[in-house]
């Protein structure tokens, strides 16, 4: 997700204790019970809970807490969550039926069905709700031409064959199908509360109701702490020991690593000095995600940034290495590709990662090389008549303070290209995600954390069409290779493999993003939590969290 389009975004975990500020760990330990809501930290507040619509990591993690879709990820293992079983298609590929678990309650009251299934999904690729993640649903029957306009939304390949029995028929098998359904805009919704609220829906606590393992409470957009209590009606209610998860939104590592210093938190989020400050100590860890950030590059706005050699020498200009060691410092690595490395493996070569196969074009198109950036980047400025010419662009970023060092960084590096100014814009996060969708910037920073570990899952996003490639960045080749493998190639393993490393060799070349790097998260832990299980769609998985007693 551009779920996914947020700068180390991912939320924090954090114990609540009835300490003083200035209390050592031990103190506040003792001072702690089982019995405590867990609280998490959040880089900011969450945008909406409306899983139609929600694209950020934030919205989805609170989603996956207070939801449950026909799957759900149990650490890296995909299993039923409302869905009885892990279903295998019938039909060549092109059916699936599944089959829902009975007497499965709303927080409400009301019974999950699988019409709640059917009306999510049609709402969610009906053109008026304008949902970004619309084309997800593209294999599935005439979605395509439903988020287009083209037909009506009661066409989608999508039924309920009974209250218990969802029914999906597809136009092409999609190898990576029953992933998806444990995605959040796969989610049910339920049509009662949805129609009562309207546009409201998804914007407050008040306007929503849940069939996951928690509810929401407290919240709004504007809110800067919410809770979320555990929902009695869960179908797997007897699996959800922790009874209250609270979040209060803490944009400084600085912040957190002071409060668990000083025993007020059991796990705190890192960056930059504070990740170099903890590295090597006890309960130092970092996890690594299927996450990449990158430069979208506004080929709409600005012509100049349409001239290949332009995007290869602002690529040259930036020294990755220094990047992620002396700025981001917490666990993450230089990226050659927007494709995160160690998450897809050659269905031939089951140890040989997709990255590393696509290594030449990638390496060569984004090493530290600030000679061979000034000539591209004179080279740039000549075809496209502009030697000589001033340039300023404004990089657009989020406004945490690890996000601002980042903009720094990049402006010092992309300045020693001639005639080059770069203006800095630092924004709250949800302002970022706003422009980015309606095309006001030059430069932005994204980052996009994987739905599903499937290469595809990032290839996708920078076709011609889709609603994710924000800098308008176009190749007739990549489309083509990016389609065959979606539908030609789809259930040949060996081909689609290949289709997708021509498709990231096209753009590693063009440079039409610019990759910067893959996340990596580091963290202060304390012993206590236990059974954080994270999964390949880069989410937590709470219903198994646990807290020791002693």
């Amino acid at each position: 997700m551009k779920l996914k389009a947020t700068l180390s975004s991912v939320v924090v975990l954090t114990i609540a204790a009835a300490s003083l500020a200035g209390c050592s760990s031990n103190q506040a330990e003792s001072k702690k019970s089982v019995n405590d809501p867990v609280i998490f930290t959040s880089k900011d507040n969450i945008p909406t809970q409306d899983s139609a619509v929600a694209t950020d990591i934030i919205s989805g993690q609170s989603l996956v807490n207070t939801m449950d879709g026909l799957y759900r990820y149990d650490g890296k293992v995909l299993k039923p969550a409302m869905a009885t079983s892990i279903v295998q298609p019938t039909n060549n590929g092109l059916t699936y039926t599944f089959k829902l678990r009975p007497h499965v309650q709303w927080s409400n009251g009301d019974p999950v069905t699988a019409q709640d299934f059917v009306f999510a999904w049609r709402r969610a690729v009906d053109p008026k709700t304008k949902s970004q993640y619309a084309f997800i649903f593209e294999g599935i029957n005439n979605a395509k031409a439903i988020s287009e306009g083209k037909k009506p939304t009661d066409t989608l390949g999508v039924k309920a064959l009974n209250a218990q029995t969802l029914e999906v028929n597809l136009e092409k098998p999609i190898p990576y199908f029953n992933k998806l359904m444990a995605f959040q805009t796969f989610y049910p919704q339920n049509p009662k509360v949805v129609n009562k609220w309207g546009k409201k829906y998804g914007t407050s606590a008040k306007t929503l109701v849940f069939n996951g393992p928690y509810k929401l409470q407290n919240w709004n957009p504007s809110a800067n702490s919410w809770t979320q209590v555990k929902n009695d009606k869960y179908w797997n209610a007897k699996q959800v020991q922790v009874k209250k998860l609270k979040y209060q939104v803490v944009k400084d590592a600085s912040t957190a690593l002071n409060l668990y210093q000083s025993g007020k938190v059991d796990r705190a989020e890192l960056t930059g000095d504070t990740s170099k400050q903890m590295k090597g100590s006890k309960g130092y860890s970092v996890l690594k995600q299927n996450s990449t950030i990158y430069l979208e590059l506004n080929q709409k706005k600005v012509e100049l940034l349409k001239n290949q050699k332009i995007r290869q020498a602002l690529s040259l200009a930036i020294n990755r290495s220094q990047l992620t060691k002396k700025v981001v410092g917490n666990g993450t690595s230089a990226a050659s590709s927007v494709t995160a490395a160690n998450m897809a493996f050659d269905p031939q070569k089951p140890k040989q990662d997709f990255v590393a196969e696509t290594s030449h074009s990638g390496l060569a198109n984004t090493k530290y090389d600030v000679a061979q950036a000034k000539k591209l980047w004179q080279a740039g400025l000549a075809e496209t008549g502009n030697t000589h010419k001033k340039f300023t662009l404004t990089l657009l970023n989020d406004d945490t303070d690890i996000a601002k060092q980042q903009s720094e960084f990049l402006q010092n590096q992309l300045q020693k290209l001639p005639n080059l100014k770069i203006s800095l814009n630092n924004v709250p996060y949800k302002n970022r995600l706003s422009r980015s969708v309606s095309g006001d910037f030059d430069l932005v920073v994204t980052t996009w954390n994987a739905d599903f570990p499937d290469p595809i899952n990032f290839l996708t996003l920078f076709t011609s069409d889709a609603s994710y490639n924000s800098g308008k960045w176009a190749n007739t080749q990549y489309d083509d290779f990016v389609n065959k493998s979606l539908n030609a190639d789809a259930t040949n393993e060996v081909a689609r493999w290949q289709d997708m490393k021509a498709a990231q060799n096209i753009i590693n070349e063009q440079q039409g993003v610019v990759p910067l790097y893959q996340n990596g998260q580091a963290f202060m832990t304390h012993k206590r939590i236990t059974k954080l299980d994270y999964g390949p769609g880069n989410m937590y998985n709470m219903v198994n969290l646990r807290i020791k007693t002693k």
